[in-house]
């Protein structure tokens, strides 16, 4: 894989994670919202720049993946999306405050193991 390939991938991954932080922010304040002054969630959720800006960063990712797609063979670039799960995982405990058990560290750690036996695989 090229340096540029995997400039994109990886972009394709981070930006994908960092829209779903974003659409888990602004959902959360959508629902927070309508807790307490009722009304339309859908509503609430197509007005919030969180929401918009996580769908438009999601939809930012979705093309740089499908540029991937055009340069890296599938078997290369999906399992790149394990580094997305230990993204989330991370961001949710840190940016978002949200609990994270043992279990869920030691099953992002054992994907992330997965992602580096694939491709320590390729490499030969």
């Amino acid at each position: 894989m090229t340096l540029p390939s995997l400039t994109l991938l990886l972009f394709a991954v981070f930006a994908s994670a960092g829209g779903q932080i974003m659409l888990k922010h602004g959902m959360k304040g959508a629902a927070a919202t309508v807790g307490r002054e009722g009304g339309s969630l859908a509503m609430r959720a197509a007005t919030s720049p969180w929401v918009v800006l996580g769908l438009l960063v999601f939809a930012v990712s979705a093309l740089a993946w499908m540029a991937t797609l055009a340069k890296v063979p599938l078997s290369i670039a999906y399992p790149f999306n394990a580094l997305g799960y230990l993204l989330i995982v991370l961001a949710g405990s840190t940016v978002l405050h949200e609990r994270t058990s043992m279990w869920t560290w030691g099953g992002s750690l054992l994907v992330v193991i997965g992602l580096v036996t694939v491709m320590a695989g390729q490499q030969r």
